[in-house]
Order: C-alpha cells, then sequence, then structure tokens
C-alpha cells in the first residue's frame, strides 16, 4: 500500500469517526414544519414619532424576546431577517392567535392617573370630547374615564411578572418592578390618588397600552395620602385567574415597541405531520437506497457493493454535517437529503464507467491501473457537475426564505458530502479490493472488467444520433409548445405563498364533500374561499386575506361538517411579501440561468454554454407547464425542485461536453458533429445508470413520501426525465447547429508563384 494510499484511508477514517460522533452526541434540529409550531414572520413599519430602521428593528426585537420569553415556549427562537423584519419561531404552539396578539401589541405603555368617569352616559368606546391634556378611554368594563397625562411609560418598568400569594389569601398577582426615577413617579402618581376617597374613580391608576386600559387598580387604603407606594415596586391584585395574571405581567413587562410591526407570514404545523412526513420519508430513503444500491450492485458487481457502503457512509456524514452546523431541516431539506442519496450515485457511475473503457483500452495495465484512470479523468466532470448544483444550492440559500432555504442547505451539503464520498472513501475501499490476489485473479468480478450490456449494444450498432439533430431540435420543441400552452390556456396555480391569502388544511375524521363545505363556508361570509379535498381524507380551505378571528369560523364550520377535523397546517401570508417572493422566485431563476451560462462559458466555449442553458430553460418550461395542465401549485417547494431541476440538467450537459472536449483535444481531424456523437455514445452508460438511481430514490417518494412531499418529488420525477433526454437531444445538437455557425470558413492559402509571372 502506498503513502498517498494510506494518508487516503486515515483521513477517510478519522471523517468517518467524527462523523458517527456527531451523529451520536449532537441531535439535529428540526424545523417548525416537522416537529409543528407556528412561524411569524413581522415588518416593523414606520410611525408618526419614529423610523423603523435598523436600530428601532434591533430594540424591537429585544422587546419581544421579554415577551417571547414570558410565554413560557420551550426552545423559541427569535431572529432578525434583513433591515426591518424579525422572525419568531415559538414550537408546540398550535393556536398562533395568542401569540400573534401579544407579539402584535405596539403602542405606548403608559400609567396615567384617573380624573374621573366622563359624564356622559355613553359607554362608546370612541374617544370622547376632552380637554386639553386629558384622555378619554373606556375602562375594562367599557365605561369611559377621564385620563390626565401620563406620568410613566413602558420604559421606567424594570420587570413585571405573576406571583402567587396563598397565605394572605390575595391569590394571584402581579408584581412590578421599576428602574431609575420610576420609583418615584410611581410613589407620586399613587401618592396623588391615595387623597381620594374610598369607591372614587380618582383614586384609581390606568395602565394603557395600545390606547387601551388594559388594568385601572385602586390604590389600596393602606397608603397614606401624597405618601404613595414607595420602594420601587408594587402589587396589582384584583382576583386574577392564573392566566390572567400572567397576561397581564406579559403585558407590562414586555413594555412597548418603539415602532409599529405588522405580520407578513404566519405558518402554524401541527406535529402529526410533521411526524408523518419524518416516517413516510425514512420510508421512502430505506426503499429508495435498497433499490438503488441493488441497481448499482447488479451493474458493478464488487465496486457496486463498496459504492453502497460509500453511500451508507455518505449519509452519516451528510447528517453529522447538518448536525455540526446548526443547520435546521426542513420538510423539504428531508427531500433534498433523500434525493441527494440519488445523486451521490453519480460520482461512482462516472468513475466506473471511465474505468471500464481504460480496462477495455489497456487490459494489459491491470484493474488498479484502469481505476486510478477512471478518478483521474473522471474528475473533471464530476468538478464541473457538482459545482453547477452547487450554484442552485447557493441561490436558494441566499435568494429564498424558509424552508426552501433549508433545502438549499441539506443540497449544498449532501453535494459536498458525495464528493467526499466518492472520491475519499469509495477509492480508498476499490483500492484495497483491486489490491487484493483473489480479485485480480477474476477481474470479471469488479465490474469494470465488463463493458456492460448498453455499452455492448452501442459499439455494435454505433448509431448516428446527430445525424438527425435538427429532428430532435424539431420534437424539443414541439414538447416545449404543447408544455407552455398549458400555461397560456390554464394558466399557473400560485400559491398562497406567491400570491399572499391564508392556506388551511385539515385532516378530518370522515370525508367531506369539497361543494359541501364551499356552500358552509359561503354561510360564514366567505364565499370566494377555494375548497380542495384529497383521496385521503385531508381538505385544502384557501381564501384572500384572512383575520385569525375569521379563521375560527372556518375552523368551526369545517369541524361541523367532519364532526372532528385536526388543523395540520394554517399559512398566512401579507399581500406584500406575496408580491417580494413572487419577485425573488423571477431573479432566482434569471440568476439561476445567468449564472450557469457564466461558468459553462468560462469552463467551456460559448456555443456550449449558451446550448447548455438554453436545453435549461427548455428543461424548466416543460416542467411548469406540465404543472399547469396538471393543476398542481407553483409555490416555493415548486421552486426548490425547479432550481435543483437545472442543476442536475447542467450535470448532464457538463458531462458530454467534457467528453467532447476532450476528444477535440486529441482529433482536430474528425467533423464536429461525429465528435458529439461519439461523446454522447461514451457517456450514454453513465447517463441511463445515473439516471435511474435518481429515478428509484424519487419513485419512492412520489409514491411513499405522503401528500407533503407528492408534488416535490413528482416535479423531480418530471425535470429529471426531461433533462436526461435534453441533455443529449438538445443540448448536444443545438451545439452542434451553432458550431457550424460560428466556425471560420476554410482557409485557402494561395500557391506561390514565380517572380515576374502574371498573377490574378
Amino acid at each position: 500500500m502506498t503513502r498517498t494510499i494510506r494518508v487516503r484511508a486515515f483521513f477517510a477514517l478519522a471523517v468517518l469517526a467524527l462523523s458517527l460522533y456527531i451523529t451520536l452526541t449532537v441531535p439535529v434540529r428540526l424545523g417548525l414544519d416537522l416537529r409543528g409550531g407556528t412561524q411569524i414572520v413581522l415588518e416593523t413599519r414606520d410611525s408618526p414619532t419614529a423610523k423603523a430602521d435598523s436600530e428601532a428593528t434591533d430594540r424591537t426585537l429585544e422587546v419581544l424576546r421579554h415577551r417571547i420569553d414570558a410565554l413560557g415556549v420551550a426552545e423559541p427562537t427569535i431572529a432578525r431577517s434583513g433591515d426591518n423584519r424579525i422572525i419568531v419561531e415559538l414550537p408546540g404552539i398550535q393556536d398562533p392567535r395568542e401569540a400573534a396578539n401579544v407579539l402584535g401589541r405596539t403602542a405606548q405603555l403608559a400609567f396615567h392617573p384617573v380624573l374621573g368617569t366622563a359624564d356622559t352616559g355613553e359607554t362608546s368606546r370612541q374617544p370622547l370630547p376632552k380637554k386639553p391634556a386629558e384622555l378619554v378611554l373606556p375602562d375594562e368594563s367599557g365605561r369611559p374615564v377621564r385620563l390626565g397625562p401620563s406620568a410613566l411609560t413602558g420604559a421606567d418598568v424594570d420587570s413585571a411578572e405573576a406571583r402567587i400569594d396563598q397565605q394572605s389569601g390575595v391569590g394571584w398577582y402581579v408584581g412590578v418592578d421599576f428602574k431609575g426615577a420610576g420609583g418615584d413617579a410611581w410613589a407620586r402618581l399613587t401618592g396623588e390618588a391615595a387623597c381620594r376617597p374610598a369607591g372614587d374613580p380618582a383614586r384609581r391608576v390606568a395602565i394603557v397600552l395600545d390606547d387601551k386600559v388594559i388594568s385601572s387598580p385602586q390604590v389600596n387604603s393602606s397608603v397614606a395620602c401624597r405618601t404613595g407606594i414607595a420602594g420601587g415596586s408594587t402589587q396589582i391584585t384584583g382576583s386574577f385567574s392564573r392566566d390572567e395574571a400572567r397576561e397581564l405581567g406579559l403585558l407590562i413587562n414586555g413594555g412597548a415597541l418603539p415602532v409599529p410591526v405588522e405580520t407578513v407570514e404566519q405558518r402554524t404545523v401541527g406535529p402529526t405531520l410533521g411526524a408523518t412526513a419524518i416516517e413516510a420519508s425514512a420510508r421512502a430513503a430505506v426503499i429508495g437506497t435498497a433499490l438503488t444500491s441493488l441497481f448499482i450492485i447488479a451493474v458493478y458487481r464488487l465496486l457496486g457493493a463498496l459504492a453502497a457502503v460509500a453511500l451508507a457512509c455518505y449519509g452519516v456524514i451528510s447528517y453529522s454535517a447538518l448536525a455540526a452546523l446548526g443547520a435546521t431541516l426542513t420538510l423539504p431539506g428531508l427531500a433534498g437529503f433523500v434525493l441527494a442519496i440519488g445523486m451521490a450515485v453519480d460520482a461512482n457511475v462516472l468513475v466506473f464507467e471511465r474505468a471500464r473503457e481504460e480496462y477495455a483500452a489497456r487490459q494489459s495495465k491491470g484493474l488498479r491501473a484502469a481505476l486510478t484512470a477512471g478518478f483521474r479523468n473522471a474528475f473533471s466532470a464530476i468538478a464541473d457537475s457538482n459545482i453547477t448544483t452547487l450554484i442552485a444550492a447557493g441561490l436558494l440559500f441566499f435568494l429564498a426564505s424558509g424552508p426552501v432555504r433549508g433545502f438549499g442547505v441539506t443540497l449544498g451539503i449532501g453535494v459536498l458530502a458525495s464528493m467526499l464520498s466518492a472520491l475519499v472513501i469509495t477509492r480508498v475501499l476499490a483500492d484495497y479490493a483491486v489490491a487484493r490476489r483473489s480479485v485480480r485473479r477474476r477481474p470479471r468480478l469488479t465490474g469494470i472488467a465488463d463493458t456492460g450490456r448498453v455499452r455492448d449494444w452501442l459499439v455494435r450498432r454505433n448509431p448516428d444520433l446527430m445525424g438527425r439533430r435538427r429532428t430532435w431540435l424539431a420534437a424539443s420543441a414541439a414538447a416545449l409548445v404543447l408544455a407552455t400552452s398549458g400555461i397560456a390556456l390554464r394558466g399557473l396555480d400560485f400559491g398562497v405563498e406567491f400570491t399572499g391569502g391564508r392556506l388551511m388544511e385539515y385532516a378530518t375524521s370522515t370525508p367531506v364533500d369539497a361543494d359541501r363545505a364551499r356552500d358552509a363556508l359561503a354561510d360564514a361570509g366567505l364565499p370566494r374561499a377555494v375548497v380542495q379535498t384529497s383521496g385521503d381524507g385531508d381538505l385544502s380551505v384557501r381564501t384572500d386575506q384572512l383575520s385569525n378571528a375569521e379563521a375560527v369560523k372556518v375552523d368551526r364550520a369545517i369541524g361541523d361538517l367532519a364532526g372532528s377535523a385536526e388543523k395540520i397546517r394554517d399559512e398566512l401570508i401579507g399581500p406584500s411579501l406575496g408580491d417580494e417572493l413572487r419577485r425573488g422566485a423571477l431573479i432566482a431563476l434569471a440568476s439561476a440561468l445567468a449564472a450557469q451560462l457564466l461558468y459553462l462559458a468560462v469552463r467551456f466555449r460559448w456555443t456550449f454554454g449558451t446550448s447548455a442553458v438554453a436545453a435549461m430553460a427548455h428543461d424548466a418550461l416543460i416542467l411548469i407547464g406540465v404543472f399547469a395542465w396538471l393543476g398542481k401549485p407553483i409555490d416555493g417547494v415548486f421552486l426548490a425542485a425547479l432550481l435543483t431541476v437545472i442543476g442536475y440538467s447542467v450535470n448532464d450537459s457538463v458531462v458530454v461536453f467534457d467528453r467532447i472536449r476532450e476528444l477535440s483535444a486529441g482529433d482536430r481531424k474528425t467533423p464536429f458533429s461525429r465528435l458529439a456523437n461519439t461523446a454522447i455514445l461514451q457517456t450514454l452508460p453513465r447517463t441511463v445508470n445515473t439516471g435511474m438511481g435518481a429515478v428509484f430514490i424519487l419513485s419512492a417518494l412520489t409514491l411513499l413520501g405522503g401528500d407533503s412531499l407528492t408534488d416535490f418529488a413528482l416535479a423531480l420525477l418530471i425535470g429529471i426525465v426531461v433533462g436526461t433526454y435534453s441533455s443529449m437531444f438538445t443540448a448536444a445538437p443545438l451545439a452542434i447547429e451553432l458550431h457550424a455557425h460560428s466556425a471560420p470558413p476554410p482557409s485557402v492559402t494561395p500557391r506561390s508563384t514565380p517572380r515576374g509571372a502574371a498573377a490574378i
């Protein structure tokens, strides 16, 4: 064993040992769509007195953090996104109304002296005529009271919390501690109120939040006039229940937000949906990986079995990388993790096919030489194809949000882990295997001494596929027209994520007829609600903007129809955010095409880059058109699938173009169309075998992944089939046509004529 092989083996063992340790000790953080809970995206807005700049957003985040901590949610997270957005995740919270109400209280908290009741006989909540510096608001019972100028604000409050005192019989109360000059101001305010007789409204102090009196406690009779409640702390009593005391303490303790906030996105996922998705994905991963492993073992025998072992190592490395980086595993990310298993086969197939070619050409040099040459010659194609996929993953991370961004992270980690698995682990195992004397005696056992049935058939027939290149281009154009006509005739069903609105999904105990559900929702005041049902009893309701109070009516209407209904998903997207996400999706697609074109133009000639990008656009439009014909939603998860298809399409085109470049470097005389045809025939076994590996995984996800992953896997399955076709019959023929029109005409060197002879 050479020094290089020993170093490579030591590195592989070290990576695997570290990955196993991390896998066993560090859990992966699950997104809310897998563990259940509520995510709320808040956006700060300008107020008449403050601008919603970066500093104001930071102060708002800290105030919200105090309020969330007081909610008692296990492992909440709150983070800033951009200059004026705040993302709040509340695991386990299934009713977002309470959280949204608490987080959205934005007005200044203030403590006012009560001057008396507004002697008008009215109980309206509208402000009544008042003297300057006075404020008229309804108290807790709805009776209007006159309030003086505020004596304290939320900035004077240090802390407030619900407490219980069973011994004195007070029960639940709210303890408030003031800071700085707040204690003295509180003493003056309560001292003035204590001078009023018991029962007089002016003996009360009003606590006002959001122009609403949230509490107006009366100063205790034991407090002396002009002295007030000293010491910098006080107790608010009032026969509170635990929840009432907790909410009041929460509102006081949270203080005031420096600027208003608006809920632009709200997602609630039931825990059963996440558990079902994890179970279905795990089942699909096991079955898909088993089928893929059996397939590559059948094709490549011993080396295929070693590649299957490397696939298992890939899974451990990918999982540990997610855990070590603290990445959040989302539902699309989970599907991406499963998908990357199928894509990880690609590098192994490239190496093994090149090794087969090398062994067939130089059989006398043996297995080890063929395998080494296979790794060396396949590296360029592996690097180019994986870099293009990393470009797609990077675009998803930087331009998408939420679960789709999580998919980009998972896909990027999967690509890097697959390269490590194929180029290091598989190579260590393969080098060790082919060095055994028992293996060298039976070279066909390895799988690289056999050229394979597909390659043998191609060698015998040697079909001139590129001789019909214009026929293939016409077929691609026809498929493109047929697919895009679906966009024109059926239109695109943009999901709530891109249009704004609200989407609620229910798991019903008994099937509910969609027409009955529409009638029930129309009676509840929602005549334009879109209702869809699935065969397994799930029902979805999509509406325009809907408040949480109106959402309760939908819950009640569906529950009455079904007997019992569990809400498994609730998504609210504001119209401004929907426009932004739709615009971001277009930017992501345009950026993907531009980035791929730039990379391919640098790595190859411009005709290759243009052809590959045209094939990508062809694949993307066909996939969108098929979804339009099927009436499937175009949402963020579909965007993740679309960008993945773009990356996969480029992978196949890169492998073909890399072989064309290699052939043309050693052969300047053969026509370009013949070189392209030879390249396609030589890479066809790799294309077929890689596609089969991905198809096994995606078919398992489509059939077993559950409703939440079916559309995602279906989009990828369609895209991979179309991408495999387009790399051979769209990108390559187009490159030939562009080359023919861009190549300079052959130059003619005139014969030299004798001096003095006439020349024309």
